[in-house]
């Protein structure tokens, strides 16, 4: 891979841009936040799909900015709700539902639920000229009875990965990039440019 590759990272959410730049550090590529594009394009995550607005924040932001871009959609499947939230993960509790509003409203659907198995799924789109390439990781777990720990961002207080007692929101950021979703989804992608010559 060429040490000129710049990527743009097609998302506003700083806490996805952080933990992109952390699990691409060591790569030859420079990352560019769409934060520092002069006006930013809006992109309305309408797809039925995870993939489907993973591809259209890509695309968008590829014709916008003229280089490869990068975007990510993550859904958390809840499995005592037969996969929801999934592509409503941010707008569970409505439209203009806050982060700890869509929190308040998951612990209320399970409240005295037994089965709190759930995982976040996250499908990365890379598009580059003409061409689109998905990648997908996924993280497995549990959804706790009350929100613990203040790191990560979303509903990482209230989701526990298969194999350990923290929280997502507990765990320093480095052990959750370690075992996290977009880690899994993120090593796809590093196979690939590692061989895009």
């Amino acid at each position: 891979m060429a040490s000129s590759y710049r990527l743009v990272l097609g998302t506003g959410n700083p806490g996805k841009v952080d933990e992109l730049q952390a699990l691409l550090a060591d790569l030859p590529i420079d990352l560019i936040p769409a934060s520092s594009l002069e006006v930013p394009p809006e992109v309305v995550e309408d797809a039925d799909t995870l993939e489907g607005n993973a591809q259209k924040k890509a695309e968008t932001f590829h014709r916008h900015s003229g280089l490869p871009a990068l975007a990510d959609d993550t859904g958390l499947e809840v499995a005592a709700l037969d996969g929801r939230p999934g592509v409503h993960t941010a707008r569970f509790a409505g439209p203009d539902a806050t982060p700890d509003d869509n929190k308040r409203k998951l612990l209320e659907v399970l409240d005295g639920v037994e089965d709190r198995r759930a995982r976040f799924r996250t499908v990365v789109a890379l598009v580059d000229e003409d061409a689109v390439h998905t990648f997908e990781g996924v993280c497995e777990g549990t959804i706790t009875t009350a929100p613990r720990g203040d790191g990560g961002f979303g509903y990482d207080p209230l989701f526990q990965p298969d194999g350990f007692k923290q929280t997502f929101a507990e765990m320093p950021p480095d052990a959750k990039n370690e075992i996290s979703h977009r880690r899994k989804a993120l090593d796809a992608l590093r196979s690939f440019l590692a061989d895009t010559d």
